[in-house]
C-alpha cells in the first residue's frame, strides 16, 4: 500500500462520523493501522466496537469524506504543512505517554520542534501587565536555555509566552483548539504566521474546524502532554490553565505557578496550585534548575522578570509600592510619573500611604 493509501485511510477513519479518538485509538489496538480495519469483517468489527459503528466503518464513503481527504492531501501537500500519525516516526514520543493521545496530529510549520524538551507557559486571557511582562520573559529566558516553549495562541498568558518563544533558540509551538485553516482568535493571525515560519502550530481537529468551546479544555491535554513541566503563570480561581495544571500532574509533569499579590484576582489559582503541591516560581532559572536542564548560555546573560508595562494601575499590582519601583515598572519619566499619581489620586483610585508608598484602591 503506498502512503497516499495509508493517510488516506487514516483521514477516513478520523473523518468517520460518530467514531471518536477513543473508538479509534480500540480499533488500531485490535487491527494495527486503518487499512486493517476497513479490511476487516463484520463479525471482526463487532468484537471490538457496537454494531452502529461497524455500519459506519463497512458503508462506503460519503461524497462529502471524498472531498474532505482531497482537500487534506492538497493542504499537507503545500510547503510547511504535515499529518502526523501514531504510526509516524515523527509523531511527538512525548503524546504517546499520555492516556489518550491524539491519533492523528496536524501541523504547519517544524514538527522537529514536538519531540525537543519543552516548558508549557499558560495562563488568563484577562492578564494584568505584570503577567504579560513575566510570562514573556520566563519564556524568552526558557527558549535562550533551548526549551521550546508550548502555549495555546489563546490571548493575554499564551501570546505574551509565544512571544518570549520566538525570541529564542528553543522557539514555540502552538496548540489550537480550531482546525489549522482557522486561526483563534483573529487577533492572532500575524503571530501564527511568525510561529508556522519559526516554529510549530498544531491541532488535533480536521480542517475546517470552527472554535467550538468545548474543544479548548480537551486540547489542554496535548499542551501538558507535549511538556516535561507546566508553568501558569496567572490564574483565576476558576481557569482553563488549572485544568491544564491538573491534567500535567496526571500525566507525571512538574507544575510551576508563579505567586502574586493575596489581592490579586488573577494570583488565586496560583496560589491554589502551590498549596496543592505545584513548585513556587520566582524566576526561570528556578526551573530550569528543577528540570536540571545544563543551558547553553551563561546565567549572567539569561533574561529574568522584566518591568511590567502599559497603565499604570496595572504596573502598581495590588500591594503598596513606592513611587522608585513604579518609575522602573512602567518607564515613566519622574515629571509624567508624578503628575499621573496625582490624578489618580484625585480620582480616588490610589491613595499616598504615610510610608510615601501608593496604593490601589480601585
Amino acid at each position: 500500500m503506498s502512503d497516499d493509501e495509508e493517510i488516506r485511510a487514516w483521514l477516513r477513519l478520523m473523518l468517520s462520523p460518530g467514531v471518536g479518538a477513543a473508538t479509534v485509538r480500540q480499533l488500531l489496538s485490535a487491527f494495527g493501522l486503518p487499512q486493517h480495519v476497513f479490511a476487516a469483517s463484520a463479525a471482526a468489527l463487532a468484537d471490538i466496537v457496537p454494531a452502529r459503528v461497524v455500519h459506519i466503518l463497512l458503508a462506503p464513503m460519503s461524497s462529502d469524506t471524498q472531498a474532505h481527504i482531497a482537500s487534506t492531501l492538497q493542504w499537507a501537500g503545500q510547503a510547511g504543512n504535515h499529518l502526523l500519525t501514531l504510526a509516524d516516526e515523527q509523531y511527538p514520543k512525548w503524546l504517546l505517554e499520555i492516556a489518550d493521545p491524539p491519533p492523528l496530529l496536524y501541523a504547519s510549520g517544524q514538527p522537529a520542534l514536538l519531540a525537543a524538551p519543552s516548558v508549557a507557559v499558560v495562563g488568563s486571557r484577562n492578564a494584568t501587565a505584570q503577567g504579560i511582562c513575566n510570562s514573556m520573559h520566563f519564556s524568552e529566558t526558557l527558549s535562550r536555555a533551548g526549551l521550546t516553549v508550548v502555549s495555546g495562541l489563546a490571548l493575554g498568558i499564551d501570546t505574551a509566552a509565544h512571544e518570549g518563544g520566538l525570541r529564542g533558540a528553543g522557539s514555540t509551538v502552538a496548540v489550537t483548539g480550531t482546525g489549522l485553516d482557522t486561526v483563534y482568535p483573529l487577533r492572532n493571525r500575524a503571530l501564527a504566521k511568525r510561529i508556522e515560519a519559526a516554529g510549530c502550530i498544531i491541532s488535533e481537529y480536521p480542517l475546517g474546524t470552527p472554535p467550538l468551546a468545548a474543544n479548548f479544555p480537551r486540547r489542554n491535554r496535548i499542551i501538558s502532554g507535549l511538556a516535561r513541566a507546566v508553568l501558569v503563570v496567572e490564574a483565576a480561581a476558576r481557569s482553563g490553565s488549572l485544568i491544564t495544571a491538573r491534567m500535567a500532574a496526571e500525566q507525571g509533569r512538574d507544575v510551576f505557578a508563579i505567586p502574586g499579590s493575596i489581592n490579586a484576582p488573577l494570583s488565586r489559582g496560583c496560589h491554589h496550585l502551590i498549596k496543592q503541591g505545584a513548585r513556587l516560581a520566582e524566576s526561570a532559572e528556578e526551573i530550569l534548575d528543577e528540570l536540571g536542564w545544563q543551558s547553553p548560555i551563561p546565567p549572567a546573560q539569561m533574561i529574568t522578570v522584566a518591568p511590567a508595562a502599559g497603565s499604570l494601575l496595572c504596573a502598581m499590582g495590588f500591594d503598596p509600592v513606592h513611587p522608585d519601583v513604579l518609575a522602573q515598572r512602567s518607564g515613566l519619566g519622574a515629571g509624567t510619573l508624578n503628575a499621573e499619581l496625582l490624578t489618580l489620586e484625585l480620582d480616588g483610585r490610589i491613595e499616598l500611604l504615610p510610608s510615601g508608598m501608593y496604593r490601589r484602591l480601585s
